[in-house]
Parts: structure tokens; sequence; C-alpha cells
């Protein structure tokens, strides 16, 4: 009962801060975030070997070619990508989370997440808002050891690579993040 209150709690933490962040205008449209993403995809698949491996293997690549990350004790971070299936863009989804606790800084990143199966990757596209951490497994890897990664140890539902981090973020917090489903 205690874990779940404790849950429970920091969710709704959680949720009422990322809606009390200001959140950037969506200056991008359809055309642009396209482009920066598949673009971001190509950079990264060309880069990390175990990224171009999972690039041909998986069903579908969920791209945020940045996100923007500042705090100072609380924080936020919102970003905008593109689900690519079979080559096209088939989805436009926003990330955004919220942290508390001991930190202070700002940058800017980007992550995709290679979905291996379609379980895993229902789980996304049915999802009123899919939780980093709650439903399939997410492996995070750096660029390090993704370069370090064959198909043969890639078992997982979904692998996410963290790349292109500017900026300086330091500190320690509990933190939430949240993938939606954007009407574009």
């Amino acid at each position: 009962m205690k874990n779940s209150a404790t849950r429970s709690l920091f969710m709704a933490l959680v949720l009422a801060l990322s809606g009390a962040i200001s959140v950037p205008a969506r200056a991008t449209g359809k055309a642009e975030l396209d482009r920066s993403s598949q673009a971001t995809l190509n950079k990264l698949v060309a880069k990390v070997p175990a990224a171009k491996a999972l690039n041909t293997t998986a069903v579908a690549v969920l791209v945020f070619p940045k996100i923007t990350k500042a705090g100072f004790m609380v924080g936020g971070q919102y970003g905008e990508g593109v689900l690519w299936k079979g080559g096209k863009a088939v989805g436009y989804y926003s990330t955004a989370g919220a942290s508390y606790g001991l930190q202070a800084g700002a940058q800017t990143y980007g992550y995709a997440m290679f979905f291996r199966n379609e379980r895993a990757l229902e789980a996304l596209t049915t999802a009123e808002g899919f939780e980093v951490g709650v439903g399939p497994s997410v492996v995070v890897m750096d660029e390090g050891m993704g370069k370090s990664t064959t198909t043969t140890n890639l078992q997982d539902d979904i692998y996410a690579f963290i790349f292109s981090q500017k900026g300086l973020m330091a500190g320690l917090g509990l933190q939430g993040n949240k993938i939606t489903k954007l009407k574009k």
C-alpha cells in the first residue's frame, strides 16, 4: 500500500509539474519535424553500429531530434518527434517530463526509441500517454554502449539511444517522462 501511495503521489506531482512548466510553442511544422527527425536518425545509424542493426530489424522507430531540459530545483523537459514505420512518418509525439530535487542547469539532447516488436509498439500507439518505465522494457543505451552491442545480445522490447547532449545539467532528483501523441 505504501509503495502504491508513494507512486501515486509521485505521478501526481510529475503531472502537476509538467502542466506548470512552460512548454515551447510548436514552431516547427510537420515537414520540418520530418526532415529534422530523419536527418537525426540517419546520423545516429551512421555513427552507432547497434542503432544501425536495430534500425534494420525494428518494427518502428520514434525519433526526438531535440529535447530541451532546464531546471533549478524544479525542472522540466519537452520535445517533439516522429514515429517512423517502414520508412514513412506515421505519427507525431511529444515527450514531456518534470523533475524535482537538487538540480540546476539547461541542456538539449535527442533520443530515438527502437521498437522491436508489435506488442511494444502497441503500448505506445494505444496509450493515452506512454510512460517510460511502465509497460514494455526499455533499455537506455549511450553511444559508447551502442558501439559494442551486437544484434545477438539485443533481446528487449525497446532500445533508446540518447545522443547530442549540449549544455550542462547537474543534480540528483526524481523525474518522470511521458510520451503523448500529437494531433498534427
